[in-house]
């Protein structure tokens, strides 16, 4: 089931009454600054290079144990820029992400050739109007294999689509989320997320779903 999370989600939060990590403690932004490339959007070298068939992109995927992942940027977009400068600072995310994921960067506004996964070729910025892309940044991500895409265009496809930016506590447990498959099991990542919140409790682990950073006794297993 594909899961739409909105804006709101971001400012409520959505674990109840959660114990602040100590200061000099949490897992902080300490990796060098992204770059800006020439079209505005910043980079990450791991990012995948891609021809922008989304079919073979999955493939290489599926082959790599890893899940297909689309972020949606643009230039001049403040919470694009929070999403390099913050979350993909932080090692145990962008660990994360390299080793559960293959990500593509897809410009709002751009002109590259993208094929869709029912094989339509279109420039990404009109790829985005099919897709009801509407704010950046906005994540994707879709099935394990190809056999679950089937013929269907990506907005179909996707599993979970994450409209707007999350905060590095909601981002992590996010990309567990799409990796695991839990979204089969529980479709509300809210509900999702408060088990988390409970599992983290139970252990005892200090964490502030508002602050820049991880907690830092995060389980290995979490």
């Amino acid at each position: 089931m594909i899961q739409h999370l909105t804006r709101a989600i971001l400012v409520m939060g959505m674990l109840a009454t959660p114990a602040v990590a100590q200061s000099g403690e949490a897992h902080l932004p300490s990796l060098p600054s992204s770059a800006v490339s020439e079209d505005g959007l910043h980079i990450e070298p791991w990012f995948k290079s891609s021809f922008l068939d989304l079919r073979e992109d999955l493939t290489e995927a599926q082959a790599s144990g890893k899940r297909l992942m689309i972020v949606w940027e643009q230039k001049g977009c403040p919470y694009c820029k929070k999403l390099h400068d913050v979350n993909l600072r932080i090692p145990r995310v962008a660990d994360a992400v390299r080793r559960d994921f293959e990500p593509i960067q897809l410009n709002l506004w751009g002109s590259r050739e993208v094929t869709d996964f029912d094989g339509e070729v279109l420039q990404e910025r009109d790829l985005a109007a099919k897709w009801g892309i509407m704010f950046t940044p906005t994540l994707q991500f879709f099935p394990a294999t190809l056999q679950e895409v089937g013929d269907k265009p990506g907005d179909k496809a996707e599993v979970v689509r994450i409209p707007g930016y999350f905060k590095p506590f909601h981002f992590y447990f996010l990309l567990r989320y799409a990796k695991t498959g839990a979204y089969a099991q529980q479709p509300s990542f809210q509900r999702w997320l408060g088990s988390i919140g409970e599992a983290l409790d139970e252990k005892g682990v200090h964490y502030d779903i508002y602050a820049d950073a991880l907690p830092a006794a995060l389980p290995g297993d979490l």
